[in-house]
């Protein structure tokens, strides 16, 4: 719920936001000669204007990747937890090894972070299940792994979070980056095959048009295609990093129950 809310008004902001570029700034009439969409000399914001319809579209697009890019760098930096997942781990592993759980459950409650979280789910459920008489140690270390799991399964969703939104604002902006361009071949091939001389200005208008949302539509693919590749590999090591030390951490428990 959370998640398409914040979609929402993710995609409405950018949306304003683009619109307003392109008609307060884009198109200021200065940028252009005697009010004619006829952009001044060297005037690359006028030029960027005469794109069409479709430059909001793409402004849209590379705003929102920006704004996920954002979004997703909070959100594992929050997931690594307030200090370094090196020492906090192995201030767990040494509290483990000399026994003090509750201390280790401590430095998972000073931590957070989902590294945090799942270590501490598992830590609890073990010191829940340690003094079961009726239970031999196999069985504990497998209610102990099973809530690793289950934590593990609850996190990993938000650490992959807008990540296929990422690759799917790529593959959009491709794709209107080329409509852009079939629309502005159009208008200059309609210019080009108007009786007697060519309208030479909706001729550069057109090629413009065509020229310039092929360039806004490779922008937004490039960032959308960089960052999900960058997040998906940043991910990745994370989660590994998670199930080496949850594992090491089953393994501390395991070695002191059979002791």
């Amino acid at each position: 719920m959370k998640q398409s809310i914040f979609m929402t008004i993710a995609v409405l902001a950018t949306a304003v936001v683009a619109f307003t570029i392109y008609m307060f700034v884009l198109g200021d009439p200065g940028n252009f000669q005697n009010g004619e969409l006829r952009t001044k000399p060297g005037n690359l914001l006028g030029t960027v204007y005469t794109g069409g319809w479709v430059v909001p579209v793409l402004i849209t697009l590379t705003l929102l990747d920006l704004t996920l890019v954002f979004e997703r760098i909070f959100s594992l930096r929050k997931a690594n937890g307030r200090s370094s997942i090196t020492s906090f781990l192995k201030s767990v592993q040494s509290a483990l090894n000399s026994g003090r759980i509750d201390d280790a459950i401590k430095a998972c409650d000073a931590q957070r972070g989902s590294a945090a979280n799942i270590i501490r789910t598992g830590l609890e459920r073990y010191k829940s299940v340690v003094g079961e008489p009726k239970l031999d140690s196999e069985k504990k270390m497998a209610e102990t792994q099973r809530a690793i799991e289950e934590a593990t399964s609850l996190e990993t969703p938000l650490l992959e979070r807008n990540l296929i939104s990422l690759s799917t604002i790529a593959s959009i902006a491709t794709m209107f980056g080329l409509l852009g361009t079939v629309i502005g071949m159009i208008r200059s091939f309609t210019a080009l095959a108007r009786a007697g001389a060519p309208d030479a200005i909706q001729l550069s208008i057109g090629i413009s048009e065509a020229l310039i949302n092929t360039a806004l539509g490779l922008v937004a693919a490039i960032v959308g295609i960089v960052a999900y590749n960058f997040f998906v590999t940043k991910v990745d090591n994370f989660t590994y990093m998670i199930d080496e030390a949850s594992y090491n951490v089953v393994q501390i428990l395991n070695t002191r129950t059979n002791d």
